[in-house]
């Protein structure tokens, strides 16, 4: 079996935990916006950021440390229908704008860690309560869960489809998770990094720095 990298364009989704737009929310009507979003809030993580899995991360120019980011993602079919998911790990420099990212804090390469495969979609409903795991040497350091999504999985693909047609290939992810404080994990060289779920591919990933 070849291991799996995408083969369309993959999304990213801001603010689609109910805890972080909560957090969030007080700042939502101060500028430059000054209203909170009405559609999803997409980015894209570039090919340079795919990293297939059993491949390290190496952190560069500077960077010491790296914000983990447990996520599903929304495989599409020839269909333009949900055709099957895959664990990631979209990685992040630490950073404040979360409108508008920067792309070099989201698309640095190697940015997305991803599962030797991919797992078919039988039923949307049998993911609504996944349970994602990330693990830092070995110690649960988060658990993210789909039941938590601000838009659960069928009504983020339908608020997108609104404005944009996703393509066979396309990769929608649902969105990263915050802690307590709205913060993130965080990884630094030679940290081991593991997100894992019932039913799914989990992505291992070794952390280094440049020499």
């Amino acid at each position: 079996m070849s291991i799996w990298q995408p083969q369309g364009t993959v999304y990213g989704t801001l603010l689609n935990f109910r805890r972080e737009w909560d957090l969030w929310s007080p700042r939502m009507t101060q500028d430059p916006y000054k209203a909170p979003a009405q559609a999803p809030v997409l980015y894209i993580k570039t090919a340079n950021t795919f990293s297939p899995a059993g491949q390290g991360l190496l952190l560069q120019d500077g960077v010491t440390e790296v914000d983990i980011g447990a996520t599903l993602g929304l495989v599409m079919g020839g269909d333009g229908q949900l055709a099957a998911g895959a664990l990631l790990c979209d990685w992040s420099v630490p950073h404040a704008s979360y409108y508008r990212p920067p792309v070099k804090f989201r698309c640095r390469d190697g940015f997305l860690g991803l599962p030797a495969h991919i797992t078919s979609c039988i039923s949307t409903a049998a993911w609504s309560n996944l349970a994602i795991e990330t693990r830092r040497n070995g110690d649960l350091v988060q658990t993210t869960r789909l039941a938590d999504l601000k838009r659960p999985i069928v009504q983020l693909l339908a608020d997108v489809g609104e404005f944009m047609t996703l393509q066979p290939g396309d990769v929608l992810m649902v969105g990263t998770d915050c802690l307590a404080d709205g913060t993130r994990p965080r990884a630094k060289a030679g940290d081991q990094i593991e997100i894992c779920a019932q039913g799914f591919a989990s992505v291992s990933v070794q952390v280094g720095g440049a020499a």
